[in-house]
């Protein structure tokens, strides 16, 4: 597996601000020079508290999101709801155990539970960080990086964080030819549960 391999062509960015924990992402999917969706879903809702980006191979992305997914239902119906840290267990597990053959896939999985706002950066065979309060995956992370550097404050509204994700991710797709798209999906996580915005709601941003 070269470096190139594992080269992936998105930009996803999540942070945890005072009262929530927000995901966002852009929509292009490339194949090399190729573009070939403007509507790719790089957000996925869960559980009703929990959300994931992705970053790298679409189907091992989606059978990713499948067995979580399914996952999480087994083990609500046995334990209630699942906790963002057992979340992120599950899914580094499921990616070491596959560290021979592994998901070319980035992920930030991201969720608001009983303590609180959390959010994991998590490789392709199952490494992964919770210490920082931001993160960004995919080839314009440098870029997204760069403005959350600058602008990021621990204590920041759930609109604050909204705005500052859009714009370190529209700093991406402004340098970074493989980000772009029709558009931005965010999601947010609070002691209300998870939630898409609308294309109504992001244009306000």
């Amino acid at each position: 597996m070269t470096d190139k391999t594992l080269k992936t062509g998105t930009t996803t960015v999540g942070l945890i601000c005072k009262d929530a924990v927000i995901i966002a992402a852009e929509k292009k999917a490339t194949m090399g020079y190729l573009v070939e969706s403007k509507e790719a879903q790089k957000v996925h809702k869960l559980d009703d508290h929990i959300g994931l980006t992705i970053a790298g191979s679409v189907g091992d992305a989606q059978a990713i999101v499948r067995i979580l997914k399914a996952q999480f239902k087994l083990y609500k119906l046995e334990r209630g709801p699942i906790t963002v840290r057992a979340a992120a267990n599950l899914l580094s597990n499921i990616l070491h155990g596959s560290k021979y053959f592994p998901y070319l896939n980035m992920f930030l999985l991201a969720g608001y539970d009983k303590s609180g706002a959390h959010i994991y950066s998590i490789d392709p065979v199952g490494g992964y960080s919770d210490k920082d309060k931001f993160y960004s995956t995919g080839s314009g992370s440098p870029f997204v990086y760069g403005v959350l550097e600058a602008d990021f404050k621990e204590d920041m509204t759930t609109d604050q964080a909204i705005a500052l994700a859009l714009k370190a991710i529209k700093a991406a797709v402004g340098r970074d030819i493989a980000s772009g798209g029709n558009g931005f999906m965010v999601a947010v996580m609070d002691s209300n549960g998870y939630r898409e915005l609308t294309n109504k709601e992001i244009e306000k941003y």
